[in-house]
């Protein structure tokens, strides 16, 4: 079978994972045992179908094989437990109602308030995203086996936090809500500028994440914050071709070639922002979104609308309190008012954000654009000394070894 056999099916059973799984939860009842057997239908999907041929009905050949995984456990068990198995087979195969989708259901359990970030993301990526624990591994930079019992610890607390495998009620929504789209959030942030590591992006982590609120998406269209997130996800991943360049170095914004950019995604992105703000109050993702087509829309970097991006920046900073937020608002500010009204700006933040590197490395370029050289090279040295990415720390090297050799 062709390559573009293998991405078809490897897309088609990424797409069923979550339908396969919601229906053994469904009527098992038993989260940890039904995603270890329906990892072992996609498993062996992986392996046949590209060979045999994708089956007629894909999603009942994934069923019974999840199921033939349960039984074999159960068998493995008591005299009780066998009986308790055939039970769940003969659920299992009635329970295969067609068209019955529970990514979003699945995606609230995954997102479980007792769990981190650390742990709700790779949980995500593998009961409803139908990534191996081996390529969830290898997008972490982590050996296989530490990624293993780090999803195994999550499915443990979610059975103890007593997830069920139901939406949340119309009270619990909003807060269940905004859990699920932060995971997704963070998910797509680490894909789109990994915090470790010689890559800058990790593709396969920002498409699936993507992907998935996609489907939120589709599920909730009225709800402006998951629209306003998908709209942030195109609209900063658009530039993705143009952030690297061909050894794999970092390109900032203003120096990418903006004919790279996805101009089709900017497109969905900036109708996906739009339509955000028309329903109900104004959120943090709605507002990110915004920022972002602003970006996107603008022929260069010159040209670019920096004081609605500074007024977009205020709103968000009095929405969330986020330090991040502020550092990003002074750069707007430096490119409306000039490098002194940003950097009287970072003062405040000293506390809170002091040993982070994109303090010192704002800093070191508002200081670089005001003249003061020396201060800009030791901003960038304390940055780059820092950073654990490594395309940041090259960039930031290399940046201040061309500010050394133009003023030596």
């Amino acid at each position: 079978m062709s390559h573009a056999a293998d991405a078809n099916v490897e897309d088609l059973l990424r797409g069923l994972a979550p339908q396969v799984l919601g229906v053994l939860v469904r009527r098992t009842g038993d989260f940890a045992a039904a995603e270890d057997a329906t990892q072992e239908a996609l498993v062996a999907a992986a392996s046949h179908w590209p060979r045999d041929g994708v089956p007629g009905n894909p999603r009942a050949w994934l069923v019974q094989t999840a199921t033939r995984r349960l039984i074999d456990e159960a068998r493995s068990a008591s005299a009780r437990r066998r009986r308790e198995g055939a039970g769940v087979a003969r659920d299992v195969v009635d329970a295969d109602v067609p068209g019955r989708d529970d990514t979003l259901t699945l995606l609230f359990m995954c997102c479980h308030p007792s769990l981190t970030p650390g742990s709700a993301i790779p949980l995500t990526l593998r009961a409803v995203g139908g990534l191996t624990t081996a390529e969830i591994a290898h997008a972490f930079l982590v050996p296989e086996a530490t990624m293993a019992q780090r999803i195994s610890r999550a499915k443990q607390r979610v059975k103890a936090g007593g997830a069920r495998f139901t939406m949340p009620t119309p009270e619990e929504l909003p807060s269940r809500l905004r859990s699920v789209l932060h995971v997704l959030y963070l998910m797509f942030n680490e894909g789109s500028t990994s915090s470790v590591g010689a890559s800058l992006q990790r593709v396969e982590l920002s498409d699936e994440a993507i992907r998935l609120t996609r489907a939120v998406h589709e599920q909730l269209p009225d709800d402006g914050e998951v629209a306003g997130l998908l709209a942030l996800m195109l609209l900063t991943d658009a530039r993705r071709a143009a952030r690297t360049g061909p050894s794999g170095e970092l390109v900032p914004l203003d120096e990418q070639d903006r004919s790279l950019w996805d101009h089709a995604a900017i497109h969905e992105g900036v109708a996906l922002a739009v339509s955000a703000m028309s329903h109900g109050a104004i959120g943090e993702y709605q507002l990110q979104a915004a920022i972002a087509a602003l970006h996107d829309e603008a022929p260069s970097v010159a040209e670019t609308d920096w004081p609605q991006i500074a007024a977009l920046y205020t709103l968000l900073e009095r929405m969330s309190h986020n330090p991040m937020v502020t550092l990003n608002r002074a750069i707007a500010v430096a490119m409306c008012e000039g490098p002194a009204a940003g950097l009287r700006m970072l003062d405040a933040l000293d506390e809170p954000l002091g040993d982070h590197y994109r303090l010192d490395a704002v800093r070191g370029h508002l200081h670089e654009i005001a003249g003061d050289v020396d201060t800009a090279l030791a901003h960038y040295d304390r940055a780059a000394r820092r950073t654990t990415s490594i395309p940041e720390q090259r960039y930031l090297t290399t940046k201040a070894a061309r500010l050394r050799a133009a003023w030596s």
